[in-house]
């Protein structure tokens, strides 16, 4: 029995060594889009990439901590997790603590040290979730039922929101119905939830008048060509170039300045654009991989726990896969999301790692 069973909690290897290259390839493709930018501006042509190497060595180091710590025991952090996503969203608006780029203030730092606190708030209100279904199965039945669970959303999507952040908010909001969905709830319970959600959107755009600017040049992005909708261009022209094989690696034109945000939000750009169609497509097979392996993990848990966790973790991913794709190729209004896995940012690479992790222990299970 021994035997059979230790051969049973071999776990999802192909997951964590599928996560362990694509944060390597990240690292590549950070350096061939920032490289101009950060010779130009640090003096220093490997400065983002130094930082993101440091974030895959801390990130695995996470992830292997997170392959070998029962997921079970993780129940018992629901409220600390919440209390310190919530205290961490809080510390941005305080001055002196909350980092302020581009109009937005989504960073707190403390010297050389910065975090942005919404990628880390996305997992806690997933470990959340689970754990309030795990206990409560029954409740997912009704509006009643489901309250605290929204109640908890909307006030994460509120903090996040008035950074601003909308695409973290959208994504906190899709997690949300994605979970309460999984959980098992009936369609009338469900319905009643996605109205109000489906209502809010266009209010959040409406009450803040640069949503209604991107909107607009999402719709017509050459009607502002030098203002609103320079960004969704300059990405649209990175993809049109790559074609169908690209133009070769660190051969891109864009990340000469061209493209903002080259080596974070819209490093997907640069890659369609040196990689070309068939690149993309092969990335997004390595990104369906992970999704896939996720859910599979999710379905083959007899642990409700366990099941709702990894379901939760693998929706934060493949959400956040999803809008960035959207965004940079202007199928949604442009807005700021970074690639998990691959654009520059420590925070959400180690937490993504960590996350990943959790997935390989949940595989392990019976």
């Amino acid at each position: 029995m021994k035997t059979l069973k230790s051969k049973k909690k071999a776990g999802d290897i192909p997951l964590l060594i599928c996560v362990f290259l694509m944060a390597c390839f990240g690292c590549v493709m950070i350096y061939s889009a920032s490289s101009y930018t950060a010779e130009v501006q640090y003096g220093d042509s490997l400065y983002f990439v130094k930082k993101q190497i440091i974030g895959v060595v801390l990130g695995s180091a996470s992830m292997a901590g997170a392959c070998f710590l029962p997921y079970e025991k993780l129940i018992k952090f629901r409220y600390p997790a919440l209390i310190i996503a919530v205290v961490l969203l809080g510390l941005v608006f305080v001055p002196g603590i909350g980092i302020t780029n581009y109009g937005a203030t989504r960073w707190i730092g403390f010297g050389s040290f910065s975090i942005q606190p919404s990628e880390i708030a996305k997992y806690a209100y997933a470990l959340f979730v689970s754990a309030y279904f795990a206990k409560n199965p029954e409740k997912v039945k009704t509006v009643k039922g489901v309250l605290p669970v929204l109640g908890t959303g909307i006030g994460f999507c509120l903090l996040i929101i008035i950074e601003p952040n909308m695409s973290i908010t959208m994504c906190v909001g899709l997690l949300m119905l994605g979970m309460i969905f999984l959980s098992g709830t009936n369609l009338k319970t469900f319905a009643v939830i996605l109205v109000p959600f489906a209502v809010a959107v266009p209010l959040l755009i409406i009450l803040e008048p640069y949503r209604l600017q991107r909107l607009s040049a999402f719709l017509d992005p050459w009607a502002s060509p030098k203002d609103e909708g320079y960004q969704l261009i300059q990405s649209l022209y990175a993809l049109g170039n790559g074609g169908l094989f690209g133009t070769g690696l660190f051969n891109s034109t864009q990340k000469y300045r061209f493209l903002p945000f080259a080596e974070s939000d819209f490093i997907l750009s640069i890659m369609g654009e040196e990689l070309g169609f068939l690149g993309l497509m092969l990335f997004f097979a390595c990104c369906g991989f992970i999704i896939f392996r996720g859910f599979r993990i999710a379905k083959k848990c007899n642990n409700r726990f366990g099941y709702l966790l990894a379901s939760g973790f693998t929706l934060v991913y493949g959400i956040q896969v999803a809008v960035n794709a959207l965004v940079v190729s202007g199928a949604i209004p442009p807005t700021g999301l970074p690639l998990p896995l691959i654009s520059s940012g420590n925070t959400a690479l180690i937490i993504t790692m960590a996350s990943m992790g959790v997935l390989y222990n949940i595989s392990r299970s019976d």
